[in-house]
């Protein structure tokens, strides 16, 4: 029953306030105040007026044309997260929720369609150390150039304690990637990789590795207590696997950001010169517009 109807009948006397209240799902205190707007402004004193005002929270309009401009200026391309993250790095303090309703209102971003459902995911080491994982992803990082991004990642927090660039992954690659993890926390329990020639000795094409015939890499991590795994199928390095999307949709914006378009000489870079959250946003360092990245260690927040 619509409030009209049900102030008609309890002016008639048919209903009283507490059943006229009722009928209209409501207290009958509520109704008292109906009954005085109405009364006072008629319908229009019905009306929530929370919806013709704006919110005193709402961003200026000069705000928002700035979050467009910026991100229309630098960032055109980037995926709603990695620019926010930027965003809140430059001084924003606006939520990752404002900025992709904003960009989208502008077109600037499109709705990514909904994802399916997830499998159930391994869980990972209890303690950092216990297992780590290598390997590599070969990608067009800057236009018309692919290299071979190395990355010593940890299982149990997803910490990445080496990461860089080489022209071919290799021996020299993986030994690199392990001194530079050794050099930082130390010795760790197992690493896990893919069945490449440079980890493994694999007597037959797609069958099982061989424990006793090793690769100088493994009889270098069995000198030093290191047991290695070897996966068998994409899906088993699934933990190493995902970085590498976020990596290949991010990283070469941020190289084509800082106008990084060489390999250059690669020369070994501390943690704390390269610091940036577990959140994976990577952030390359470079010098006199060369390229020097060799090591990217990433650190808790």
């Amino acid at each position: 029953m619509r409030f009209k109807e049900a102030y008609g009948v309890w002016t008639e006397g048919r209903l009283t306030q507490e059943e006229a209240a009722r009928m209209l799902g409501v207290r009958d205190r509520t109704f008292r105040r109906y009954i005085d707007r109405y009364e006072e402004s008629g319908m229009d004193g019905l009306l929530d007026k929370r919806l013709t005002q704006a919110s005193s929270r709402r961003a200026p309009v000069d705000e928002v044309m700035a979050l467009a401009g910026q991100y229309e200026g630098r960032y055109r391309g980037w995926n709603v997260k990695h620019f926010h993250s930027w965003y809140r790095r430059d001084g924003g303090q606006r939520s990752y929720t404002w900025g992709k309703n904003t960009l989208q209102s502008r077109g600037l971003v499109t709705k990514a369609a909904r994802k399916g459902t997830y499998r159930t995911r391994r869980d990972p080491s209890p303690l950092p150390g216990m297992l780590l994982h290598q390997d590599g992803s070969t990608h067009e990082w800057v236009p018309g150039k692919k290299w071979n991004l190395i990355v010593t990642m940890d299982d149990a927090t997803n910490e990445h304690y080496s990461m860089f660039f080489v022209r071919e992954e290799g021996t020299s690659s993986s030994f690199q990637g392990v001194r530079d993890t050794i050099l930082q926390r130390g010795l760790f329990s197992s690493l896990y990789t893919d069945r490449g020639s440079h980890y493994w000795y694999t007597p037959e094409t797609g069958g099982k590795v061989s424990k006793g015939q090793l690769t100088q890499f493994g009889r270098s991590m069995k000198q030093i207590g290191i047991e290695m795994i070897a996966a068998y199928s994409p899906q088993a390095r699934g933990r190493s696997e995902r970085p590498f999307s976020t990596h290949q949709d991010r990283l070469p914006k941020e190289l084509a950001l800082q106008k990084i378009t060489t390999h250059g000489r690669c020369q070994p870079l501390s943690g704390r010169g390269l610091s940036t959250s577990i959140q994976r946003r990577v952030h390359a360092t470079c010098c006199r517009g060369r390229f020097s990245l060799c090591t990217m260690g990433w650190i808790k927040p």
